[in-house]
């Protein structure tokens, strides 16, 4: 059957007003239009609803029935959709986020005191996961997105781009390349390095622009953390490529020249070659108004940072 909810609201008021006139007057429509509503709806059921003469319109017995059972499940009906209008503007609820290591450590924590500040009734669930695994735990459904390093194999993902950083040299006060203001990709021919493992999204863009640039180094140890990375480059055992997003954790605040507390420099690489954040959640899952909230919530806070979409510059 080919029945509107327009049809049953015409049949109700015309049951509750005894007049296709008064009817119409009340739900805003013309005689005509709620007479033809009730000829349309009596020919999709097949019976006849009403009784019309000259002076009033009664209720057939099936009339009678169908306005008394009508009216409860519209209010139903009315309720729910109440109901579910109110979901579409909560905010409360349990939000999940994977993470890879470096963005865990260096931008979710100022995501999630924000969350707490601005969405009381919404828990930020952080899981910090290398990131094969945080893409993987958005894919099987285990979090509600992920805030990841753009890399291939996502194509099964939506995805949107909040951040770019380049990639540095980090190395000792000692080495060759700490009094330069900048170090070019090809003068790292030769370097021992100390970097991520493959776990990393990081790694294959690095190894990518070692080739590119002609630089041939031996990787003395591959770590799956940045204070590894920069305890071993602190020891002696090699340089390292990390990304902006990392250098909060290494000794020092990274901080380079002489003022510096740290034993390690970071340095320009040039041509700049940059990775880049982004959010990524499931094709075709709508994300929940909370958790939405949050998705647009560290947009705005990366909105807010040097590394942004819109301060960052372009590749040289």
């Amino acid at each position: 059957m080919n029945i509107s909810l327009r049809q049953l609201k015409v049949f109700l008021a015309v049951a509750e007003h005894g007049s296709f006139s008064r009817a119409g007057e009340d739900i805003g429509l013309t005689q005509p239009a709620v007479s033809r509503c009730i000829r349309e709806l009596e020919q999709e059921l097949g019976l006849k609803l009403v009784d019309r003469t000259t002076r009033e319109v009664t209720l057939t017995e099936v009339g009678a029935s169908l306005s008394a059972t009508l009216a409860r499940v519209l209010d139903e009906l009315e309720s729910a959709l109440r109901d579910t209008h109110g979901l579409a503007e909560e905010r409360r609820g349990r939000v999940r986020v994977a993470s890879a290591p470096t963005i865990s450590a260096n931008l979710m924590p100022e995501c999630i005191s924000a969350c707490a500040a601005r969405y009381p009734d919404i828990t930020l669930m952080l899981r910090d996961q290398v990131q094969t695994l945080a893409t993987d735990s958005v894919r099987h459904g285990e979090v509600d997105f992920g805030v990841i390093v753009a890399s291939e194999g996502t194509d099964d993902l939506v995805g949107e781009p909040i951040m770019v950083e380049p990639f540095l040299v980090v190395c000792d006060r000692s080495h060759r390349f700490a009094k330069q203001a900048e170090v070019t990709w090809k003068e790292l021919n030769g370097e021992k390095l100390v970097l991520l493992d493959y776990a990393s999204g990081s790694r294959p863009l690095i190894d990518r622009a070692l080739a590119e640039h002609g630089a041939y180094c031996q990787v003395a140890q591959e770590v799956g953390h940045a204070i590894t990375v920069f305890r071993m480059v602190e020891a002696g055992i090699g340089i390292s490529i990390m990304p902006a997003l990392a250098l909060p954790a290494m000794p020092g605040l990274a901080a380079s020249g002489p003022e510096a507390d740290s034993r390690l420099v970071a340095l320009p690489l040039t041509p700049q070659i940059d990775r880049t954040i982004m959010l990524v959640r499931r094709k075709n899952r709508t994300l929940s108004p909370a958790a939405q909230s949050v998705w647009e919530l560290i947009q705005q806070i990366t909105a807010n940072t040097p590394h942004s979409l819109a301060s960052s510059k372009p590749r040289k």
